[in-house]
Formats: structure tokens, sequence, C-alpha cells
């Protein structure tokens, strides 16, 4: 089972790559090859697996609530599939001799970087439109007095608003559990660094199969 999403971006935003431009830029965005963003499959499994708790932390206030709204199920059999869906890490489990050894075990989803659609990246490339795709901004820190601090300003780099895809595969073959991720999906908010600022506002949406199906004969 799969889910296709859109995610579009209301403001300027910044994966970040953990690399700088030397004295130009301090923080420059993650971009493929083609010096084209994404965002990193990654960083989509951590803002979801965040969502995802905290619906079924919601939905669980009143048991009798939580089976309604959880499609019948209890809360720990929704647990259980977001547990095989994301993996966990155990530092509690015990070895056969009794002592503490933590457990680790790798969830079956499969979270694909999101990209431009792909006849977006191919036009971009094209006409080589790249570095119309990024801006500079600045800040510093300002002290008590409303001076800025020395030393402070620092320069990151920012992709512009725009919509971009990704895919979700291999989820547990549970519909309900589909609904429930996807609803985490639209649960996000803001992504990437300096959400306080203004930066990454956005909007996730599934893309239905039949809207792909069209887009791929188009």
């Amino acid at each position: 089972m799969k889910i296709q999403y859109k995610v579009r971006f209301f403001t300027d935003w910044h994966c970040g790559s953990g690399m700088s431009a030397g004295a130009d830029v301090d923080a420059l965005v993650v971009k493929d090859r083609n010096g084209l963003p994404y965002i990193p499959g990654r960083t989509i499994k951590g803002l979801l697996r965040e969502a995802v708790d905290d619906i079924i932390s919601f939905r669980t206030t009143d048991m009798e609530k939580a089976k309604a709204d959880n499609g019948g199920r209890s809360a720990d059999d929704c647990r259980r599939l977001v547990m095989e869906a994301f993996g966990y890490f155990d530092g509690k489990a015990e070895s056969s001799v009794g002592e503490p050894r933590p457990e680790m075990r790798r969830g079956c989803a499969f979270f694909r970087n999101a990209e431009l659609p792909e006849d977006e990246r191919n036009a971009i490339v094209k006409d080589g439109l790249q570095p119309y795709l990024y801006r500079t901004i600045s800040n510093t820190a300002i002290d008590e007095y409303g001076i800025a601090v020395d030393h402070s300003l620092r320069r990151m780099e920012v992709t512009v608003p725009c919509a971009l895809e990704g895919e979700i595969l291999d989820l547990p073959d549970d519909e309900e559990f589909k609904n429930l991720m996807i609803d985490a999906l639209k649960y996000i908010k803001r992504l990437g660094q300096n959400r306080n600022r203004g930066l990454g506002r956005c909007a996730f949406s599934e893309i239905p199969v039949e809207e792909k199906k069209t887009q791929k004969k188009e």
C-alpha cells in the first residue's frame, strides 16, 4: 500500500544541506545533482511520525471515543501499526542473560524524497532556471538596546514557494491506517528550519491515483 502526496509551500523554506558557501552564505539548502530543491524522505518520516503520535494521543483522551475515531480499534492496535511502519528503538529490552540491551527494528515503510513534478524538473533543467528557485535572506541578533550584536550576521539560502510531490511506499496493508497517515500529513503545517520566523509554511494533500494517471498521460 502506498500514499502519493503533494506539499505546497506558501512561504520561502529551508531544508538544510549542512554546508555553507564560505563567507557569502552560512547555510545552503539541500539540492539534487541537477541543482533542484527536494525534501529528504527522512525529514518527511520524522515529521509524520510526530504528527501520527499527536493524533493518536488526542484521540485516546477517552477510550470509547478512541475506538470510534480509530475505526473501532484500540489505541494499542494503532501504535502497533505505527511501529511496524516506522520502526522503533527500545533501550529497555533485555537480553537472554537479563541485561538491558537496545533493540532496533526497521520499519517496513519507505519514504521517498519529495521533488518537483517531473515536467517542471525537465523544463527548469533544460532552460537553466535553477538559480531563480533560490534567494538569500539575512538576519542578525539584536541586544537589549536595539543594536546589532557584533559578528552575529547570518545569511541563509532559501527556496521560493513551490509545490513538490512525494510517495510513501510499503505501508501496512490496512486502509484505516492509511487514512490515519493521510490525516497526519494534513496535520503538518510547517517544515524545515526557522519555522518560528515564518519560513516553511505549507500544506500537504493526497494525490488521488486517478489524478496521477491523468498527469502521466498528459
